[in-house]
């Protein structure tokens, strides 16, 4: 007897809900909100805006203001070529490329991204922005 009212109380309860939310789904919105998109512009600089969480920091300032300063080529340095003569390796900035690796290199005006195009016995030709750049070997002047 306990368990007969338990179900009908779930039917009611049930029916109830549904016919709910089926008038709700037929009525339509009487003031509908346009939606809105936040637009946010990084600063030009500080007095435009900063980071409030770390107020201190320039990051969002360097962000927004790129450079378009040509790459500087004469940091390269080739320290070593290394392999064996079918399959040569140079070492430019610290990083080992092969013929045909690209990648990223550290300098003291930032990344150069190149591609190693040729590696002979005293130098490396390799790809900058397009331009092929002849880098020539190290050797210790002591």
């Amino acid at each position: 007897m306990n368990s007969t009212k338990t179900k009908l109380c779930l039917l009611v309860l049930a029916a109830s809900t549904a016919g709910a939310l089926l008038a709700r789904a037929d009525s339509k919105p009487t003031n509908s909100v346009p939606h809105i998109r936040s637009v946010f512009t990084a600063p030009k600089n500080s007095k435009e805006g900063r980071d409030p969480f770390f107020p201190e920091s320039t990051r969002l300032v360097d962000i927004s203001a790129p450079t378009n300063r040509a790459p500087e080529i004469t940091s390269l340095t080739v320290p070593g070529i290394s392999g064996t003569p079918e399959h040569l390796l140079a070492i430019i900035n610290n990083h080992t490329f092969a013929v045909g690796d690209e990648g990223d290199v550290l300098t003291a005006t930032g990344r150069i991204h190149l591609r190693c195009v040729e590696i002979q016995t005293n130098a490396v030709v390799v790809e900058v922005d397009g331009q092929l750049h002849r880098i020539k070997l190290e050797t210790n002047k002591q």
